[in-house]
């Protein structure tokens, strides 16, 4: 895979993944652990027909023998999958998205750490201005933190830093096992551990279907995606890319969950753009 496609994936997968918000937005009462029980099923059953399609039975065997890199990782979508929906039922989208932009500098610290991976000066520009852009969306714009909104952010800290963790390993492994089963690790062990928190199960029709929307559009396909693509990225640079989805998520519950954004935000949110496209163009030119 050449760079160019590895940057179209992630560019696809994070806009994907921006859906979440705007989307349960229009749960009719489902909500916290239900709501990643259910989520969790989709995803967990959309990855094992990909893998079944893609392996057949094999793949189920495979995963049995998976070294503990792919477990580890798994443990580690398991974190994001139950952080995020538990965070977003907590407080409000732009307060999620904003907090899990730690993910880059989470990243870069433990790639030179475990990797020995020196940062470049360009990298930690975009990051420090991409920071700063979500900065000042997050203390103008968003709103104040009451103790459900404080406990919303506190739970969604838990998305980058096992994001960071996540995209290390993910480097790390290299052209090594196939990090798509960490994937449905993930969604299963997420799923299992929801299970007796979110009993007895009552959801409605109408919110089934759009846990099922979310289930496959929304994390199985693009964490499929970005799976694969970031073995085409260095760690810092995935998780700097990943940005993208602050971007997009509130430019979705603008649109059409009815969360107007304010001016920092739009101003922070153009912030993040730059910085990314700066960062990918310096790239080229090196």
């Amino acid at each position: 895979m050449t760079h160019t496609q590895a940057l179209l994936l992630m560019i696809v997968g994070t806009a994907m993944w921006s859906i979440g918000g705007v989307v349960s937005r229009f749960f009719e009462s489902a909500e916290g652990f239900e709501v990643t029980f259910w989520r969790s099923v989709f995803a967990a059953l959309t990855v094992a027909v990909w893998l079944a399609a893609r392996r057949g039975r094999q793949a189920f065997a495979e995963i049995a023998r998976a070294p503990g890199i792919v477990w580890l990782s798994g443990a580690m979508w398991a974190v994001m999958f139950t952080c995020f929906m538990l965070a977003l039922s907590l407080t409000q989208v732009a307060n999620v998205l904003i907090t899990q932009s730690l993910a880059p500098v989470v990243t870069a610290l433990l790639a030179g750490v475990i990797l020995g991976q020196r940062v470049r000066a360009r990298t930690w520009f975009a990051i420090s201005v991409a920071s700063l852009g979500i900065c000042a969306m997050y203390i103008f714009d968003v709103s104040g933190l009451d103790a459900r909104h404080a406990l919303g952010v506190l739970v969604a800290l838990g998305i980058p830093l096992a994001a960071g963790l996540n995209w290390v390993l993910v480097q790390r492994a290299g052209r090594g096992p196939d990090l798509s089963m960490a994937v449905l690790i993930g969604s299963i062990i997420s799923a299992l551990c929801t299970l007796p928190l979110a009993w007895p199960l009552g959801v409605s029709a109408h919110d089934l279907l759009l846990l099922a929307v979310l289930g496959v559009f929304q994390l199985g396909i693009p964490c499929v995606l970005v799976m694969h693509a970031a073995r085409g990225l260095n760690a810092t640079e995935t998780s700097l890319l990943a940005l993208l989805e602050i971007v997009f998520g509130i430019a979705w519950t603008w649109a059409f969950g009815g969360e107007r954004p304010g001016v920092a935000t739009v101003v922070g949110g153009s912030a993040v753009l730059g910085a990314l496209v700066y960062h990918e163009l310096a790239g080229r030119r090196r």
